[in-house]
């Protein structure tokens, strides 16, 4: 038996065409579902897309990265919207000890008040103009905290959990 011939040259041009974007929106649907399956729900993150964990260094460069510039400034870490964006602090002479995670948006304004840090120093221009020192940001939700382990390192802790917000944890 023959096979079909696509007889006037428009059919020939136009077919091939419209099966190839055929193909690539089959394909499309296809990788889009399993993404949709994969993700499951966009407000729970899972550890295969994005770490629960950042992590930031070692503690006594970066504890002395802080006391010469001020706080560092980490952009949202889990999302692109910047809702999350963390402070993280050390006070004290132990880089071990004293870090501190921030919210970048005052104590007594919502997320929309973003903070921006005035160059070299622990303080911070609000939405409003006002200056405000470190300790006058928001506090991160409970289980979003600062992990110091033994060997010197920093990790920041980013999922949010149930409990009281932690400041400072020591990991053997």
């Amino acid at each position: 038996m023959r096979r079909p011939q696509l007889r006037t040259p428009l059919a020939r041009a136009v077919v091939p065409v419209l099966a190839g974007v055929g193909f690539f929106a089959v394909l499309a649907l296809f990788l889009w579902g399993v993404a949709a399956y994969i993700s499951n729900n966009r407000d729970q993150t899972s550890a295969s897309f994005a770490p629960t964990t950042f992590d930031v260094g070692r503690t006594q460069s970066i504890a002395a990265s802080i006391t010469k510039d001020g706080p560092l400034i980490f952009p949202d870490l889990l999302r692109s919207s910047g809702l999350r964006t963390i402070v993280l602090d050390h006070t004290g002479d132990d880089p071990q000890q004293g870090w501190h995670i921030y919210m970048a948006y005052p104590k007594d304004r919502d997320v929309a008040c973003k903070v921006e840090q005035v160059k070299l120093t622990r303080n911070f221009v609000d939405c409003d103009k006002r200056t405000i020192a470190t300790e006058g940001l928001a506090l991160p939700p409970p289980g979003v905290f600062p992990n110091v382990f033994a060997d010197g390192t920093l990790s920041l802790h980013l999922i949010p959990t149930t409990g009281e917000p932690t400041t400072t944890t020591t990991t053997s």
